[in-house]
């Protein structure tokens, strides 16, 4: 069955399931199997077993992806490892970049990152690394 949904007042698909997830959604964002006819997330059983499933899959995996990355970013953060680890090739290299530039002063902004990525919640940082589309997200 192919689904569309709504993000920020644009219609987005046809789409799998899983792709639906591939997006930030919730049981109470639009979805629609026809494009015209708009019910809940919740409204689609296939749809929320899968949200339920995801949950409990992405609260484990974002816990533990924070403490690592956190703790990478600051032993190793001038080698862009806590970019690598979150799956941002491009971001990993411009920190090697920038390193390098600055003759390894890049190092303290990369200290900081990682003690912030250890204060902050997971999906505070889900939302400000994983889910994010900048290139190179700092703080």
């Amino acid at each position: 069955m192919q689904y569309f949904i709504t993000i920020n007042g644009q219609v987005i698909g046809p789409m799998s399931a899983h792709q639906v997830f591939a997006y930030s959604v919730n049981a109470n964002s639009s979805v629609s199997t026809d494009g015209v006819n708009w019910a809940p997330l919740y409204s689609y059983p296939e749809l929320m077993e899968m949200l339920h499933r995801n949950e409990s899959q992405t609260d484990y995996q974002t816990d533990s992806k924070r403490i690592l990355c956190g703790i990478m970013a600051m032993l190793f953060g001038y080698f862009g490892v806590q970019y690598f680890i979150m799956g941002k090739v491009g971001a990993g290299f411009i920190t090697i970049l920038l390193s390098i530039v600055t003759c390894g002063a890049w190092e303290i902004i990369t200290f900081i990152q990682g003690i912030m990525m250890l204060c902050m919640s997971d999906s505070e940082f889900r939302r400000k690394y994983i889910d994010s589309n900048s290139t190179l997200p700092l703080f």
